[in-house]
């Protein structure tokens, strides 16, 4: 009896365990994978994740990043062929970081499924595996919650597929790639923290664009070498864009620059301005190399998912074959920038153009039979291979000298955060200090007329500078501009930056005066003023004869003296962060 016990033990073990590695297989299969025109939800994304996890637990760690304006968390994948799991342990190991983002916009979700696939291949393939030891691979599989549960097939009107997906506003309508610098969202505060802990060498944000046909399925917008630290740009554009361009033909997905054109393709394009509200921009603040992969809408949903996993293929395998060269860049890029002296803020497209061979169809134009007037339409029928101009370098248009440290009051509590959230930092006062420092008054700037992305947003800020002893309270803030970090702490507290906490409102409070005159009363004491101060009077003469429109108005004479008078309110557009530009001992918490 015993003997035939044994064998049939051994035959239902047997029998069991080919049934469980089926099911745990099974929890592998992606709704790609039975409809290539389907794209995950957000929970089947999350229940792959946690399955890839529980199969593969010595290289795979899922968890959780932070809380999301939708309620869902956010969550972060990590593959690590040696069980490097965290910042602080892939730092000390010299490993490199590809940290890749998906779902920013649900509706271009290629990247969601492209990432499924690329780090299950991976696994399953022991050679494959082995090549990315020393790689640390960070995905986040779903940024845009809200938008991705806020799903059909209607939001994207141009786009080929595909059925379902999600919506480019997230659960408070906002657009997270314009959120980087604000961080309006829970999303984003989650996300520059985690940015900030991995530090890592190359971003990839996965994308769908808009725009012209053309024939090629990928195109690229990376980090304009001009924003980047020089050694940075040069490993940039020296090495890895040339081979990623060579790897990706190879691979069958031959890639062009991202289509930004002028009218159609074939009179121009230039590279995109990735403010550091953008994700590749804000990568840029942190000596991070970042993509933008914009696959094209009108290509099958298939040939979007399947490039942009070959797109994520060959960037690790570029950083494993560059490994020295990018490490030795970003070390030189970290170090020079807390010792540059003088930062950009502003950049202007330059008007000299390179020139790339391009792949396109030809614009013409037909009655429409809509409005019967002309529209443009590209014909398939009649494709093109030509140079055309490429406008990708832009200029500093505005730049500023940094200063040895910023005094921030602790009343701007959220623009320090912000700073801290990404690695920045920042010292208090250990007591009362009055200090001459420079300061900044805005003298001009224009708004946007309505709102965009949840804010009146500042631009074309012009400044004047003025050296006033101030007094700072204990609690203010230091922030010292000899960090690695400087780059990021001068084009958001420096106001002319585009993407300054002044121009996305954090200061406003500044920007209304707060005590006025009243005409009746204050004539007698401007009639005084007038009589004791004959070089006021001759300014105001002087306006009078040089402006008719003030020389008719009694308010706007009022005014006048009332802006030249000791009643008028210092603070009225004083930009509040002080700029320290000389040695000065200064008390901070925490030091003796």
């Amino acid at each position: 009896m015993e003997t035939i016990r044994t064998p049939l033990i051994l035959l239902a073990f047997f029998i069991l365990s080919t049934f469980t590695a089926m099911a745990q297989l099974s929890k592998l299969i992606l709704p790609f994978d039975r409809d290539n025109n389907t794209t995950a939800t957000y929970f089947e994304a999350i229940s792959f994740y946690q399955a890839l996890a529980e199969q593969y637990p010595k290289q795979v760690r899922f968890s959780e990043l932070g809380e999301t304006d939708s309620g869902f968390p956010l969550h972060q994948a990590v593959l690590s062929v040696d069980g490097t799991f965290s910042p602080e342990a892939a730092h000390a190991a010299g490993h490199q970081v590809l940290f890749i983002n998906n779902g920013i916009h649900p509706g271009e979700p290629c990247g969601v499924d492209a990432s499924m696939i690329f780090l299950r291949s991976q696994l399953q393939d022991a050679e494959k595996l082995s090549a990315l030891q020393g790689l640390v691979i960070v995905v986040i599989p779903f940024y845009n919650i809200g938008g991705g549960l806020n799903r059909g097939p209607y939001s994207r009107a141009n786009q080929n597929g595909p059925q379902a997906y999600g919506f480019r506003g997230n659960a408070r309508n906002l657009d997270l790639n314009r959120d980087f610098i604000k961080c309006d969202s829970r999303n984003a505060r989650a996300f520059n923290q985690a940015f900030a802990r991995w530090q890592p060498d190359v971003f990839i944000d996965t994308h769908t664009s808009n725009g012209a046909d053309y024939t090629y399925t990928m195109t690229l917008i990376p980090t304009q070498s001009d924003k980047l630290a020089p050694p940075l740009a040069a490993y940039l554009d020296g090495q890895l864009l040339p081979r990623l361009y060579s790897d990706m033909k190879a691979e069958g997905w031959e890639m062009t620059p991202y289509v930004y054109a002028r009218e159609t393709p074939d009179e121009g394009i230039a590279a995109f301005l990735d403010l550091p509200r953008y994700s590749s921009g804000y990568a840029a603040l942190h000596h991070c190399i970042g993509f933008m992969p914009e696959t094209h809408m009108l290509k099958p949903y298939a040939s979007r998912v399947n490039s942009t996993c070959a797109f994520i293929g060959c960037v690790a395998r570029a950083m494993q074959a560059g490994r020295p060269a990018l490490q030795e860049a970003r070390k030189q890029a970290l170090a020079q920038t807390a010792a540059q002296d003088t930062f950009s803020l502003n950049w202007s497209l330059s008007s000299v153009a390179d020139s790339i061979v391009f792949k396109g169809y030809e614009a013409k134009y037909k009655p429409s039979e809509v409005s019967g007037l002309s529209r443009l339409y590209y014909d398939r029928s009649s494709p093109y291979e030509k140079d055309i101009p490429y406008f990708r370098t832009y200029r500093p248009a505005a730049s500023v000298r940094k200063p040895i440290a910023y005094l921030i009051p602790q009343a701007y509590a959220e623009v320090v955060e912000r700073l801290q959230w990404n690695g920045v930092t920042a010292l208090r006062l250990a007591e009362d200090v009055e200090a001459e420092l420079d300061f900044y008054y805005i003298d001009d700037y224009k708004t946007v007329d309505s709102p965009y992305e949840g804010h009146y947003l500042h631009h074309s800020v012009r400044t004047s500078t003025r050296h006033l002893r101030r007094l700072f309270r204990k609690g203010d803030y230091v922030v010292f501009a000899n960090q690695p970090s400087n780059r990021y702490i001068v084009e958001t507290l420096e106001p002319e930056g585009a993407d300054s906490f002044f121009a996305w409102n954090f200061f406003d409070g500044i920007l209304m005066q707060k005590e006025y005159f009243s005409a009746y009363v204050f004539e007698d004491l401007a009639a005084e003023m007038l009589r004791n101060d004959p070089e006021l009077k001759k300014e105001l003469e002087q306006k009078k004869e040089a402006d008719e429109h003030f020389a008719q108005s009694a308010r706007a004479q009022l005014n006048f003296i009332y802006e030249h008078s000791p009643y008028y309110e210092p603070t009225y557009r004083l930009y509040p962060v002080g700029r320290l530009m000389e040695p000065l001992g200064l008390p901070l918490a925490g030091q003796e």
